[in-house]
């Protein structure tokens, strides 16, 4: 008998602590809030965005590219000579 009712309160305390989530979850004040706190980030994120400093751009001629005539000199290794 006895636990059946703490099977009993267990399942209404988790029904209910759903049921407050829920309504909660989809009220409109919830709805308003959460709408306020993106428009507010989306105004943080263009002031912020405005005061950015533009970079020069210094990687012009940076890449030095090496001839296929250097990559043909590799020398072939034996791995039983390697061991002895």
């Amino acid at each position: 008998m006895l636990k059946e009712i703490k099977y009993l309160i267990f399942l209404l305390l988790v029904s209910f602590f759903l049921f407050f989530t829920g309504k909660y979850y989809f009220s409109d004040d919830n709805k308003k809030n959460s709408f306020r706190s993106l428009s507010n980030i989306d105004k943080k994120i263009g002031i912020y965005s405005e005061k950015l400093p533009v970079l020069e751009n210094d990687t012009k001629d940076i890449i030095h590219y090496v001839e296929k005539s250097d990559r043909n000199k590799k020398k072939k290794f034996n791995f039983w000579k390697l061991l002895d």
